[in-house]
């Protein structure tokens, strides 16, 4: 007799939080950082799930590096059985803002409208020594937002 395993839904909100150097390099260690947060989820998410928030995660520091001004930032994840929230907090009380996409690849301005477009809510909360961004994803697919 053969018996399969079924991950049963989280327990409880699993989460991670990490304090970044606020350079160029501190993207890509949080999204190799996200993704072993991400395969460590029970139940996992769909690839696609999991590609927009790293996606996500991705666009919130690299915007806390260029934007901030900042010596450091930090990152934290956090999942239930229904999100995934990605919150990034910086030295900067000035809020991101949409701009103009740059088509040329020059001046950016895709990155704020395309994490309020994969995520179900986005929040800004100004604090006397900076903001947090927090971005909350579903678990189960890509949400776009025209």
């Amino acid at each position: 007799m053969s018996s399969a395993t079924v991950p049963l839904p989280l327990p409880a909100p699993a989460t991670f939080h990490v304090r970044l150097d606020c350079r160029p390099e501190a993207v890509a260690k949080a999204r190799d950082l996200t993704v072993t947060f991400l395969q460590g989820l029970n139940p996992s998410l769909p690839q696609d799930a999991a590609d927009s928030v790293e996606l996500v995660v991705s666009e919130l520091v690299t915007n806390a590096v260029r934007h901030a001004g900042s010596r450091s930032c930090s990152l934290k994840l956090s999942a239930d059985s229904d999100s995934i929230t990605v919150a990034v907090r910086d030295t900067s009380t000035l809020p991101p803002r949409l701009r103009e996409p740059d088509f040329s690849g020059e001046r950016g301005g895709f990155g704020w409208g395309l994490v309020r477009g994969l995520a179900k809510t986005t929040s800004v909360t100004v604090e006397p020594n900076g903001k947090v961004v927090t971005a909350a994803l579903p678990r189960r697919g890509v949400l776009v937002h025209a």
